[in-house]
């Protein structure tokens, strides 16, 4: 737990045992950051801050979507950035946090076990960063939290502009034909990056339409709140906007591989059955010749006997036999030309 006064100097580091005194001044601002919500995390929640009950059990179990309530001293928030582990996974980076009068309390997690923890700290780290260094200055707790939320965007602004450029790799490829070395692959890079990109747009769907109805319901809040609260919804929404943007042209990318591969696989199987009509008359044809062809194999090989019959070695028997090999052949290639064989 890292707890810290916000001041014009920059971020003052304080023990967790002064928090009780520190939220007792209305001169201060102090922002109170858990890595993770253990146990003992849970009991300051409760007993310093008197957060109830429901808001802890969200920060100590996994939400899946986006929330928000508005308590009577806090608002009470949560919220997800995208984070792309192994093979396209993309894991929810939940924070939570509570923006009260004079805090700010922020809560990450829970992690999946295959995050590296320091990645939900990113956008935190950025604005005490900020805060150290000068250039950031929070007057109040949401001025505070708005830089939190607007650095989170900012990671996936720049997530999507990664995908885009990954997405125009594969389009490149797709124009040059360099995909057909190997589909499969290509066809998952494709649908891994689409799905990376649904991915950040949901967060960005549930995250704007948690901010714009607490831009809603801001007449219970401080007045700097609405301005801020509106800006974080309109943000949000440039996030989903650039994200199904992203999703179109990466999902005309592969209409456009999917037409050229059923194209080329029509023309393929056009070609092979030409082939094989080709192949049909070619076969046509051989046996109507060799038809033809074993006629005269036929009758010589029947006047060639060593039997006497009618018109055995004379001159006679030759006639007949060559007669009868013209008249055969002559009416098998009439009858293979009638049908289109020859």
């Amino acid at each position: 737990m890292d707890v810290s006064v916000i001041q014009h100097g920059g971020a003052e580091h304080c023990d967790a045992g002064t928090l009780p005194l520190l939220l007792n001044r209305d001169d201060t601002l102090v922002w109170v950051d858990i890595p993770g919500c253990d146990r003992a995390a849970a009991d300051v929640l409760s007993e310093v801050f008197g957060f109830h009950s429901i808001a802890i059990r969200d920060c100590v179990e996994r939400n899946h979507v986006s929330k928000f309530h508005v308590y009577a001293d806090y608002v009470f928030t949560v919220l997800h950035a995208p984070e792309v582990g192994r093979r396209g996974h993309v894991h929810y980076m939940e924070l939570d946090q509570f923006v009260g009068r004079n805090y700010l309390v922020t809560v990450h997690g829970p992690l999946n076990p295959a995050v590296n923890p320091e990645v939900a700290l990113l956008d935190t780290k950025a604005v005490r960063h900020r805060i150290e260094r000068g250039v950031l200055i929070p007057g109040s707790p949401f001025e505070l939290s708005h830089a939190i939320v607007m650095a989170m965007t900012r990671r996936e602004i720049d997530l999507i502009a990664r995908l885009a450029e990954e997405s125009g790799r594969l389009e490149q490829r797709v124009m040059l034909g360099e995909e057909r070395d190997d589909p499969e692959s290509f066809l998952e890079e494709l649908f891994q990056i689409w799905y990376e990109l649904l991915a950040v747009r949901t967060m960005a769907v549930h995250s704007g339409a948690t901010y714009t109805r607490m831009t809603k319901q801001a007449r219970d809040l401080p007045e700097v709140a609405p301005p801020l609260l509106s800006d974080i919804a309109d943000q949000f929404d440039l996030v989903k906007s650039m994200a199904d943007g992203q999703r179109e042209f990466l999902h005309g990318v592969i209409e456009f591989y999917q037409t050229r591969s059923s194209a080329q696989t029509t023309i393929a199987a056009e070609k092979a059955a030409a082939t094989g009509v080709r192949q049909n008359d070619d076969m046509r044809r051989i046996t109507a010749w060799v038809a033809i062809v074993a006629v005269p194999t036929a009758v010589t090989g029947f006047f060639g006997q060593n039997v006497p019959y009618p018109g055995f070695g004379t001159e006679a028997g030759v006639i007949v036999s060559v007669s009868l090999m013209l008249v055969m052949a002559l009416a098998l290639y009439l009858v293979f030309r009638h049908k289109r064989w020859l």
